[in-house]
């Protein structure tokens, strides 16, 4: 008699807690907004049902302002999710809530024609370079910081949500986002890094002018030339008067940030997986050495021979395969060590 009350009550309990209409998208995620002041953060959970209690996996997306859903003019609407239709969805469900964050200041889903080649969002179809302007002024390490915190806090709440664990991982500009998620919010148990910069942005631009330079495709008067105006493009980026006339200038000054000293400092369990074909990542080689240097023993990492920024295959010329991806395989592997 106690066992069938006992069930009743957790039936009664799920019905209560789980009992609300939800906005699904492409019967594929749930949305949610959450309205501030001066902005509207909508992010999704990527199931359709609320029925279980499970950790949340925050997925942060890399750069450039993508819709999380596409709505072609004719054909059915498509999911790009911040990349994560690369993944096992159907095994991080199995586990876990898995939540990604639109973009600020971009619509979660956007009609074909408003975006470009790269299927970034533009409010002009004949303008393929013109991002929106309000996205530009907030697209700012410390925004998406702050816009995560305000949605980690909402989903702390719901009855549907077990905070005994919070994943939080991203892959290349999302990867600093998760660094400063998890450097800053003490519930976060667990982080992951794909295709990270150990020490910001703006260096992989100058190593990649002396590899240029090295591989004979530009003189090194040309690789000095450029190197030097990115020294000035980054002084300008320190200069407010230059920020109000160039906002963009904001993005690289603060997504410079080198993550090292961060990722020191962070005392939980720590995920790095990088492609040995990667510009971004080639220095995360050196980053167990500064382990070792501090004698800390939270850091995992994998190395994926021969693959670039995205873990697609390259080819002896350089190319790119896009026939041959691994982030299935990549993302697996991050799971199965979540579960340790």
């Amino acid at each position: 008699m106690k066992k069938l009350q006992a069930t009743l009550f957790l039936f009664l309990f799920i019905q209560i807690s789980f009992g609300q209409k939800l906005d699904i998208i492409n019967n594929q995620a749930i949305q949610f907004s959450i309205k501030q002041e001066k902005d509207t953060i909508n992010f999704v959970v990527i199931d359709t049902k609320l029925d279980e209690i499970k950790p949340v996996f925050l997925f942060c997306q890399g750069s450039l302002p993508m819709p999380l859903f596409v709505k072609p003019e004719k054909e059915n609407m498509w999911m790009i999710g911040g990349g994560i239709t690369n993944f096992d969805l159907n095994e991080i469900k199995k586990n876990y809530h898995l939540i990604v964050i639109s973009m600020p200041k971009t619509p979660v889903i956007v009609a074909e024609k408003y975006l470009n080649k790269s299927y970034c969002y533009i409010p002009n179809e004949k303008e393929p370079d013109g991002f929106d302007k309000e996205y530009v002024k907030a697209d700012f390490l410390e925004n998406y910081e702050y816009r995560a915190e305000k949605v980690l806090k909402f989903l702390r709440k719901q009855k549907w949500v077990d905070n005994s664990k919070l994943i939080v991982a991203g892959h290349s500009q999302g990867s600093k986002v998760a660094t400063l998620i998890a450097l800053n919010n003490k519930k976060v148990t667990h982080l992951g890094l794909f295709a990270a910069n150990p020490f910001g942005r703006i260096d992989q631009n100058i190593r990649n002018y002396r590899k240029e330079a090295e591989r004979k495709e530009i003189t090194w008067v040309e690789a000095n030339d450029k190197i030097e105006n990115t020294y000035q493009m980054y002084k300008d980026a320190f200069n407010k008067d230059t920020l109000i006339q160039k906002p963009h200038l904001l993005a690289w000054k603060s997504f410079s940030r080198p993550l090292l000293n961060d990722w020191l400092r962070i005392k939980i369990p720590t995920y790095l997986a990088y492609g040995t074909n990667d510009i971004a990542s080639d220095l995360c080689d050196l980053v167990p050495l500064f382990y070792i240097q501090n004698s800390k023993d939270n850091l995992t990492y994998k190395r994926y021979l021969n693959l670039e920024h995205n873990f697609f295959e390259v080819e002896s010329d350089g190319t790119t395969n896009y026939e041959k991806e691994h982030w299935t395989e990549v993302m697996d592997e991050f799971i199965k060590w979540t579960k340790q």
